[in-house]
């Protein structure tokens, strides 16, 4: 997968925009009325809080306990940056904490204690323990981070988790099960060396070790070189537990003839000569951040036969901490765990190895531009797949039944497998898989308001984000300044920039415009100015010939004016087959809406196209179609004029044998909520709709709006559907990221 470009001006504004920080807290409950209040407060509140006082376990089921993390940090050791402070380490621990949500609906909160006395740290910790239901350590220096973690788990009882060490050393025994599986070793024969003695380090030798490795068959090397038994120098418990019995002094002598290396250390530790010494069938995992100990194209060039794994995401086999964290702390939080032991790190590492064995789905394989298929290049799951949510955590809550650390057992472990499946946001794998196709395409899109620097941004980011190239319609000392002005005055010459005075096309334009418009009161003067000067009708023009893939407009004027100046070259009126459909992405759920654009007031035929166009998005989006036809009435009560039309839609659908599911009319309860549904059990929709026709353009708008502004919701569109070419047309409010997403999904849908 291509390594994303982020720069630091893209870093500042995505942690400042649209408010500052990565997440929020929002109410469970209603809390409209003075009976909420009552109940969410005083006096209400006190019957729980008198049950918990009397059960210490009912937290568990009255308060967020059980679904809680605190991610806390001091800051000694964040990232690569060192000792930055708890302050300065807060935006990697906001970061961690909507990882567990966006990964594992785990909801966490980060704390930051300014302290680097382990005793003050431990105290703050236990004294909050009955806030939570498991500490996630994060970016603590060593040995500290083993002095507060082992004092931790000692002291409270709920999963304490120093991720740094056991996250790093979970995703690392999955990739070796599975490296030993098909080199055709065992772990239990193998000699490892691990160069790198800090937490993550000593945390992978530990782990492997308690998964059959030996003592023997191990050494540890940090700065100094060999970690032996005997050794004075830089020493410590934690790395005398590991002190080898060996005359080896030096990372190439302890390297010479091993089997695996275990790279946690800096880039260029490895040698190519330290790799020939190897021995047949060597494994390395070179897991430095950013750059590894040894590249997987330097392993290469001197031996075929080595499995390589590093830390990037732009080289295959990716030990990715995201793969065990969320997961591990799912499986404990459904469990009520006291702890995370050893039992469940390796549950969770065999877990991981056995799914990366199995069949790779389509939407996987496309999010990654290749076909992934169990071998030396896949060897660990990678952190888009959507079956870990429901894989890892049913085995590493079993792991935690059976060792006697759960509070609570799950009986029905199929049914929680279900549960699991259904608990993340399904809107998120549907941009996904748009932002995948659109990288696979690698398709031009031109942005016709260059003027903008809300659409400047959105080009550059397009184009840094590996999605394709970028045309932006402008005058280029104008897009220089403005870009300067917004702090990315570099990307200049990484865009195209396009106008009527640098084309060479300007001539072909022009003609073919006029054999268009000529018989429809324009005149060749008309023509020269709507060419020349209108940067909506160039940008056309330019996607009508085949100089872009797809089109983004609409963010500095209205809809239908942009609409109209579209018309000029594309058939795009009400009875050209065209159609507007708005994607609403609002608490997991999305819904198409439609028409949003074209039809004023369609009658019946028009409605029925209008389907046909709003179930092709859908599946084009990744959804299986069910249409509502929207109404005030319900399959003919109250009985209305204006509900006539939306019935007989459904009758010329009829007509047509579409290969789609559809009905109405009927109010808009009706079409989502599946119990309204029960009421109808003749309806041929056999679940919530999803694509929702509506009985006029302001009604679509209102609707849109509403959700919009009321609800929050995100609104992808208008989708401009039944046209030749992709155009994506924004609103005149659109965001950057809006911008960006109509121009992946411009590509996404391109042909």
């Amino acid at each position: 997968m291509a390594n994303t470009k982020v720069t630091r001006e893209d870093a500042l504004a995505f942690h400042m925009d649209p408010t500052p920080g990565k997440w929020e807290i929002q109410a469970t409950v209603p809390m409209t009325t003075q009976r909420d209040l009552s109940l969410a407060y005083s006096p209400g509140v006190a019957v729980p809080c008198e049950a918990i006082a009397a059960n210490p376990e009912l937290a568990y089921d009255y308060t967020n306990k059980g679904n809680l993390v605190a991610v806390i940090s001091n800051g000694t050791a964040v990232l690569g940056l060192g000792n930055l402070g708890a302050l300065g380490s807060k935006p990697v621990m906001e970061g961690k904490a909507v990882l567990f949500k966006r990964f594992a609906d785990v909801n966490s909160i980060d704390i930051e204690l300014d302290t680097e006395d382990p005793d003050e740290f431990c105290n703050a910790v236990r004294l909050m323990g009955p806030t939570f239901g498991g500490i996630n350590l994060e970016d603590i220096k060593a040995p500290e981070c083993f002095i507060i973690e082992q004092r931790l788990k000692e002291e409270m009882d709920i999963p304490v988790f120093h991720d740094d060490q056991h996250g790093t050393a979970v995703i690392c025994a999955a990739g070796l099960i599975n490296a030993l599986k098909i080199s055709g070793k065992k772990i239990e024969d193998v000699k490892i060396v691990l160069n790198g003695a800090g937490a993550a380090g000593i945390a992978c030798l530990e782990l492997l070790k308690s998964m059959g490795a030996t003592h023997n068959n191990c050494i540890m090397c940090d700065t100094k070189g060999v970690i032996f038994q005997g050794r004075t120098e830089g020493m410590n418990q934690w790395k005398s537990a590991h002190a080898a019995v060996t005359d080896t002094r030096t990372l190439a002598q302890a390297i010479d003839g091993c089997d695996v290396f275990l790279g946690v250390s800096a880039k260029g530790a490895v040698t190519q000569e330290m790799v020939q010494s190897m021995a047949p069938n060597a494994v390395i995992f070179a897991m430095a951040n950013p750059d590894p100990e040894i590249t997987p194209e330097e392993v290469h060039a001197v031996r075929s036969d080595v499995i390589v794994a590093t830390g990037r995401s732009d080289y295959p086999n990716q030990v990715n901490n995201v793969l065990g964290f969320p997961y591990l702390f799912r499986g404990a939080l459904d469990i009520h765990a006291r702890a995370i032991n050893d039992e469940m790190k390796i549950a969770c590492a065999n877990a991981l190895a056995q799914l990366a064995r199995e069949d790779v789905p389509d939407e996987v394989a496309l999010a990654y531009g290749r076909k992934l298929t169990f071998g030396r290049d896949y060897i660990i799951p990678t952190p888009f797949d959507p079956r870990l949510i429901h894989v890892i955590p049913p085995a590493v809550a079993r792991a935690g039944m059976d060792t006697g650390v759960a509070r609570r057992q799950i009986v029905d472990i199929e049914g929680y497998e279900e549960s699991l499946k259904t608990r993340m946001d399904p809107t998120a794998s549907i941009l996904r898989g748009i932002n995948a196709r659109a990288r696979a395409n690698q398709h031009t899109i031109v942005f016709a308001e260059g003027d903008d620097p809300r659409i400047l941004r959105a080009a550059v980011l397009y184009q840094r984000s590996g999605f394709g190239r970028a045309l932006v319609v402008g005058r280029e000392d104008d897009v220089k300044t403005k870009l300067t002005l917004e702090g990315l005055g570099d990307a200049v010459s990484e865009l195209t920039i396009v106008n009527a005075a640098n084309t060479e096309h300007l001539d072909e334009y022009k003609e073919f415009l006029y054999n268009r418009l000529q018989r429809k009161g324009h005149d060749s003067s008309d023509i020269h100015r709507l060419a020349n000067r209108d940067r909506h009708v160039f940008a056309s023009l330019m996607l009508a010939h085949g100089h872009a893939d797809g089109m983004v407009t609409g963010a500095t004027r209205k809809s239908a004016h942009v609409l109209e100046l579209i018309n000029h070259v594309f058939d795009a009126g009400p009875h050209d087959g065209a159609v507007g459909v708005t994607a609403v992405l609002n608490k997991g759920k999305i819904v198409l809406i439609a028409d949003t654009l074209v039809h004023e007031w369609p009658d019946e035929n028009d409605l029925a196209d209008i389907a046909e166009r709003g179930a092709y998005v859908a599946r084009r989006l990744g959804l299986e179609p069910r249409v509502a036809f929207l109404s005030f009435s319900t399959f003919g009560y109250p009985i209305s004029e204006r509900a006539e039309k939306m019935h007989k839609a459904t009758n010329v659908l009829d007509e047509r044998s579409v290969d789609f599911e559809y009905e109405g009319e009927m109010t808009v309860d009706v079409a989502l909520n599946t119990k309204a549904q029960e009421a109808y059990p003749f309806s041929r929709l056999t679940g919530p709709a999803n694509v929702l026709v509506v009985p006029a353009r302001h009604s679509a708008s209102i609707s849109v709006k509403l959700m919009q502004e009321m609800a929050g919701a995100t609104v992808i569109g208008p989708i401009l559907a039944g046209i030749d070419k992709p155009i994506q047309i924004c609103s005149t409010g659109s965001t950057v990221n809006d911008i960006l997403n109509m121009a992946v999904l411009a590509s996404s849908t391109a042909r």
